[in-house]
């Protein structure tokens, strides 16, 4: 009787294991093809060993169902071997959050860091642990997860994500004495460093409170009051508007444009004159880079 007990308990651990599981759904991809005359096998187990870090850390406290989990893709391109256990190249992030009441899912995340270098060994486990200093690799993932989830956490809730992105704003201190770039604030100013700054910069609360206006109380509305959740998402974009003039230029603002600016021209090409023109001018003055495609917003076409 004892043994079908222990049995019982031991089966419900494991539906529960596999009910509520690890947060990130990520898509991993590695290119070396700039990369010749290298033992191709060491990128197959470079991939394996980022997708295993990526999808079984324990990267909050809280439980995700499967159907929860952050979908997300990370394509490494690398272009140089510097010896044999480093390599630079560039990374493209992207991740998504789904709308409520749809099949739709809006792009959270589209940025390419160009400028990565890290150390990998073969076959060498990636672990993470926030009391110490992360080798190279673990560091840079570990960084765009909790950029990722924090994303997520502040369309959810308004600030929801300032304890990831705390976490992510560590590991760059963390890396201050590294010889690698990408974490230092003199070396760019749109690179990891400037990212987390700006994100828990008080000057760009717009911006993250624009986050939670537009996906909550804008998109997630959509399905039931298509005008009212299209006004919405028109006075989340005023709030970006105001982070602008009050710095213009910044960082989180292109970064949010990057992932956002296809969208905002499908929502608001379907609303009245007045909407249109007015997201129009707001949008071309925040991101004039993309003038070009917001003029389909007011396109009579």
């Amino acid at each position: 009787m004892r043994k079908q007990i222990l049995l019982i308990l031991f089966v419900a651990f494991l539906l529960n294991s596999n009910s509520y599981s690890q947060e990130l759904k990520c898509s991993i991809s590695i290119s070396s093809q700039k990369i010749q005359g290298t033992n191709k096998q060491v990128f197959d187990a470079m991939r394996k060993a980022v997708n295993e870090y990526m999808n079984t850390t324990k990267w909050t406290k809280h439980k995700f169902k499967q159907d929860e989990k952050i979908e997300c893709n990370i394509i490494i391109n690398l272009t140089e071997q510097v010896s044999s256990d480093e390599f630079k190249g560039n990374l493209q992030i992207q991740s998504r959050r789904p709308v409520y009441g749809s099949s739709y899912s809006s792009t959270m995340i589209n940025f390419k860091d160009d400028d990565i270098q890290f150390k990998y060994v073969e076959y060498e486990p990636l672990l993470y642990n926030e009391s110490t200093t992360p080798n190279s690799l673990t560091a840079l993932l570990a960084y765009y997860a909790y950029i990722i989830i924090g994303l997520d956490y502040d369309s959810m809730s308004p600030m929801g994500g300032t304890e990831y992105f705390t976490k992510a704003e560590a590991i760059v201190q963390k890396m201050q004495n590294s010889r690698y770039k990408g974490w230092k604030s003199y070396e760019s100013r749109r690179n990891r460093y400037w990212l987390t700054e700006n994100l828990m910069n008080s000057a760009y609360q717009p911006v993250r409170d624009c986050y939670y206006k537009y996906h909550r109380i804008g998109l997630d509305r959509m399905a039931d009051k298509l005008m009212d959740a299209r006004m919405e998402l028109g006075e989340a974009i005023k709030m970006l508007q105001k982070a602008h003039r009050a710095k213009p230029g910044s960082f989180i603002l292109q970064f949010f444009f990057n992932a956002k600016s296809d969208e905002i021209v499908n929502i608001f090409s379907g609303a009245n004159m007045d909407e249109k023109k007015q997201v129009y001018n707001i949008v071309s003055e925040i991101d004039p880079g993309n003038i070009t495609k917001y003029k389909k917003i007011i396109s009579n076409k």
